[in-house]
């Protein structure tokens, strides 16, 4: 059986973290959701870079925009709305035969608004009025302004994705947030059934930099038991840290406080995996999919990654085993000298400074294209 469809048994969602035109027009979505089984697709300003600088998929709409002289901005979002929507259209069947459960596509808020709340409220209200799709998700970011935002959008029964989420405890936020967030739109007399969510936990990127601090204490004159802790830790902290916040989960979504919300129809907040394409050649293609299986979560993969689970993938409900090696992995990181707090605030600040980065050059490459004749 194929490896993608069999998550499905142990309650995982695979979804696509890329979107282009031709995902549409050609079929490809389509034939990821018959084939493998999938449930959903993400976006960001990195793909969407990637798309237009790689493809004449959008040349439709650069033609409209230089007749009517629009900005990069205004034809973005035109082309991103348009790919999303389109996305949401093909999921759409998915999303009625799990009864709102599944089928989501996703759409991010501007990261150049990832530290102010008012305004990040104000573009997901408008993004979501202006995609017109009961299963379209706005993306938010996980960032100390973008907690607040969350709740009250969840307030508002929009579906939200609250992305670059990295630590333990900002995820424990997040979920508490949702929580909250249902308990006020009920008393407003919501129907809760109809809010999703997802939080987006990011994987790879932590064994990355962990890899990288562990090097530099190494360097640094770490004691002989140090070293040898250390290095045994390598390519391991990703997989520790993501199987801890998931303990979080179960807490919170078994909690009375969470069973009189399910009571009145809401849905839990399902964990998200991403960031799970292996940056390390040393370290096996589908490790952060391997292990990182397990009830109410999705993995969004890369199509590389996709492919190569497809090919050789492993299955097996790894996400709550060895608990406590997970733990001690924790602690024996911070014994050696490495800063967890240290490494997931660095990342969270990196990660809005990389998708604004995305997010500029994906504006200049639109602006590239409006200039041609």
């Amino acid at each position: 059986m194929n490896p993608l469809r069999q998550l499905a048994e142990f309650g995982q969602a695979v979804w696509v973290d890329n979107l282009q035109r031709s995902y549409i027009t050609q079929g490809t979505l389509k034939k990821l959701i018959d084939e493998d089984g999938l449930k959903g697709l993400t976006s960001n300003p990195t793909i969407f870079q990637k798309a237009v600088s790689g493809s004449e998929d959008y040349a439709d709409l650069f033609v409209a925009a230089r007749a009517k002289g629009l900005s990069a901005n205004d034809v973005y979002e035109q082309l991103a709305v348009r790919d999303v929507q389109g996305a949401a259209d093909i999921l759409r069947p998915v999303y009625d035969a799990l009864k709102g459960k599944d089928g989501f596509a996703s759409l991010e808020v501007s990261p150049r608004l990832a530290n102010q709340t008012q305004a990040t409220l104000e573009e997901a209200r408008r993004l979501w009025k202006t995609l017109a799709r009961p299963n379209v998700m706005i993306k938010v970011p996980g960032t100390e302004a973008g907690v607040p935002a969350f709740q009250q959008l969840i307030t508002e029964g929009l579906n939200i994705n609250v992305t670059l989420l990295f630590s333990q405890q900002r995820y424990r936020q997040i979920a508490e947030a949702y929580l909250s967030g249902l308990e006020k739109f009920a008393k407003a007399g919501g129907d809760l059934s109809t809010v999703a969510s997802v939080a987006s936990f990011f994987v790879s990127r932590i064994d990355v930099a962990a890899d990288k601090e562990i090097e530099q204490r190494l360097k640094s004159g770490a004691s002989a038991e140090q070293r040898k802790t250390l290095e045994a830790l390598s390519g391991k902290v990703a997989i520790a840290n993501a199987r801890l916040a998931y303990r979080i989960y179960q807490e919170l979504f078994s909690s009375a406080r969470w069973k009189a919300l399910a009571a009145k129809g809401a849905r839990a907040q399902r964990v998200l995996w991403a960031s799970t394409s292996t940056k390390n050649p040393k370290l096996r293609d589908v490790l952060y999919v391997e292990e990182l299986i397990g009830p109410d979560t999705v993995n969004t993969m890369p199509p590389a990654t996709i492919d190569a689970f497809r090919d050789h993938g492993k299955v097996r409900t790894s996400l709550v085993e060895d608990v406590a090696g997970a733990r001690e992995t924790m602690r024996q990181l911070e014994a050696g000298g490495v800063s967890m707090k240290s490494i997931t605030e660095r990342l969270s600040v990196d990660g809005v400074r990389l998708f604004e980065e995305s997010f500029d050059a994906l504006l200049g490459a639109v602006g590239e294209q409006l200039k041609k004749q």
